[in-house]
Formats: structure tokens, C-alpha cells, sequence
């Protein structure tokens, strides 16, 4: 489908949020590396993952405006898991009572909320995929403690 839009700005990474207060998120450690993450996403590494998933997105420009009127694209989080080796990230989202709440004129169905929190959750798994694969040059500083049991047969 795609989606034919200039990207906005990257988010602004705080380093004082510790990354397992999300609900959605389980994290070994506490050296987050968003000073070095917030640098990449500056140099480049947000625009490049978004014109990647902009390609393949099921957003649409309504869906997009939506998302943009409401600051979404900026309450991205991003944080480097040392245990497993990667970028996580916590993507915003509407809320479930977004009816109720009548948060924007112009979210009007669970299709267009559905697309919104799919959408976002798809940007920051392309977000994190594009930071490991190109700007990431540091190995994991984890580990493994002595007393694992050895499984070589």
C-alpha cells in the first residue's frame, strides 16, 4: 500500500525513564544507552526506518494525520537491552476508551485505531532493526555467570 508522507521528527529519548515501567516491556539491566540511541536517530537511523516502513505500511495520510495531531511519533521510546542484545522499544498507542474520551475529531472507528497502534508498533520494530544493523557497533557487556550447566553432547 504505502504511504506518501514527509517523516516527522525523531523523538526525543529521556534518560531518566527506566525502561521496565512498561507494561509491555522486560528489560535485564539498566544502562539504556539512549544518549547513543537519541544520537543515531538524529543522524539518520529515524528517517531511513521510516522511509523503509513507509513503504509497507497499512496507515494510510487519514491514519498518519491522526497519529501526528495527537504527538504519537514522539512519545516513541527506544533503549538498548544488554542481555539480549538488542534495541527495545515501547511505541505508543490510543487507548481503548479512545470513544469515550473523544480524543480527535477524526478517529471515528476501531479500523482507523486498529491501523494507528499497528502502524506504530511495525515503525519501531523497523526503528530498532535499522539501529542494530547499521549505526549499532557495540557488543552486549552480559555475562553468562559460571554455574550454567554445559549442554554440548
Amino acid at each position: 500500500m504505502g504511504l506518501n508522507v514527509d517523516p516527522p521528527a525523531p523523538p526525543e529519548l529521556s534518560t531518566g525513564l527506566d525502561a521496565d515501567d512498561y507494561d509491555d516491556v522486560d528489560v535485564q539491566g539498566t544502562d539504556y544507552r539512549r544518549e547513543e540511541l537519541a544520537e543515531f536517530l538524529h543522524d539518520g537511523a529515524w528517517e531511513r526506518a521510516f522511509y523503509d516502513w513507509m513503504d509497507d505500511t497499512d496507515m494510510d495520510e487519514d491514519d498518519f494525520a491522526v497519529a501526528t495531531d495527537l504527538g504519537l511519533f514522539e512519545e516513541f521510546d527506544f533503549f538498548w537491552d544488554d542481555f539480549a542484545d538488542r534495541v527495545g522499544y515501547h511505541a505508543p498507542g490510543l487507548p481503548e476508551d479512545w470513544r469515550e474520551r473523544d480524543i480527535h475529531p477524526d478517529l471515528d472507528s476501531w479500523g482507523r485505531v486498529s491501523a494507528i497502534n499497528a502502524g506504530l508498533t511495525e515503525l519501531g520494530q523497523v526503528v530498532c532493526v535499522v539501529l542494530k544493523n547499521e549505526y549499532i557497533d557495540w557488543e552486549a557487556d552480559y555475562d553468562a555467570p559460571d554455574d550454567l550447566p554445559d549442554f554440548e553432547t
